[in-house]
């Protein structure tokens, strides 16, 4: 099959024919319709993975139609339309047993672990745990932006933040997850605040309804400004983006009781980042990670998707060739493409 690899980090990913897949006994082989280009892809590019090994095939949110099928697994046939998390779990640990797939003791997760989705096959084992059907009436393209940046923020403001109509929510850095974030919060009749250091992601984080726009580069204290707009502090505040100084202006941001969650990756030496405990303790906030979504929460997500409610196809940008995703990989850092870049041709 034809597949994206890189064979040392910070290099020129290439396209090259490799193995085709075949299933594990409880798993399946997909054949990839439209795969997202996501900054975790830049992430394991940059070699901050510890878990990839080399040469590799990175994708993690990707949709397609079942190809081959092993011989345990019976809830799935070829030629069903299907996506997975990016978490895959294997559903018998304690921690999966209680419903926390997203951090399965024995977790893999494609295009990390084991190999991903640039590629016209990608291989998925324990399918009867990890799969989700999609309907007939999803474009591949809008499942495959699910599976990572959209399902991420549905998690974190539904099932972590539990946000509720009237509420003021606050999300720093308009990326994928945060203008993912803006959408699933209004959907839920919540006030936002967008914060970003882009005007461009600004303007599309008003398109999908964010009442309140700050730019650090023209604010220089946001914290205290949404103090002020939300007259007392964001009910809940979101990190998208994984920096240092957002997760302590996100923290900063909280009224009493408040709810920080912290969706974006820290690495390196901002891994071990100082957050105000002084406001943590006084104000009894919360601070609370969200890691993926597990593949049974995906129904109450494409309901509201059938509904209207959430529309995640207007987050999709560009739509390019596999070809293409060989410069558009390294180039991720840039931050110049708006809304979330879509590989469709293979």
């Amino acid at each position: 099959m034809k597949a994206l690899v890189y064979e040392q980090f910070q290099t020129s990913p290439k396209i090259q024919k490799v193995t085709d897949p075949t299933p594990e006994n409880n798993g399946v082989v997909i054949e990839v319709k439209a795969t997202g280009l996501c900054r975790s892809d830049w992430h394991g590019w940059m070699g901050h993975d510890a878990d990839i090994e080399l040469p590799h095939v990175p994708g993690h949110e990707f949709a397609g139609i079942i190809s081959a099928v092993g011989k345990d697994v019976k809830k799935w046939k070829i030629g069903d339309r299907v996506t997975v998390p990016f978490v895959c779990a294997c559903g018998i640990c304690p921690t999966c047993a209680s419903g926390n797939q997203q951090v399965c003791d024995d977790q893999f997760q494609p295009g990390f672990t084991h190999w991903g989705s640039f590629a016209e096959y990608v291989r998925i084992d324990r399918a009867n745990t990890n799969l989700v059907a999609i309907p007939e009436s999803m474009e591949f393209e809008t499942a495959a932006s699910l599976g990572c940046r959209f399902a991420t923020s549905f998690r974190a403001v539904v099932d972590q933040g539990k946000v509720s109509g009237g509420q003021w929510v606050a999300v720093f850095g308009c990326g994928g997850v945060g203008l993912s974030a803006i959408m699933i919060a209004k959907a839920l009749g919540a006030q936002v605040v967008a914060v970003d250091i882009s005007d461009k992601q600004l303007e599309m984080a008003k398109k999908l309804g964010a009442d309140v726009l700050l730019n650090p580069k023209t604010e220089s204290a946001i914290p205290a400004a949404i103090l002020e707009i939300t007259h007392g502090g964001a009910h809940v505040s979101l990190d998208c983006l994984g920096k240092s100084q957002l997760a302590y202006d996100s923290v900063a941001s909280l009224r009493k009781r408040g709810k920080h969650i912290q969706v974006g990756l820290l690495l390196d030496s901002e891994k071990d980042t100082a957050l105000p405990m002084n406001l943590v303790i006084a104000k009894e906030l919360e601070i609370l990670g969200s890691h993926g979504m597990q593949a049974w929460r995906y129904q109450e997500m494409l309901e509201m998707i059938h509904k209207g409610k959430l529309k995640p196809e207007s987050l999709i940008g560009k739509k390019i060739s596999l070809e293409e995703a060989t410069k558009a990989l390294p180039e991720m850092n840039k931050f110049e493409n708006q809304g979330i870049t879509i590989i469709n041709q293979f």
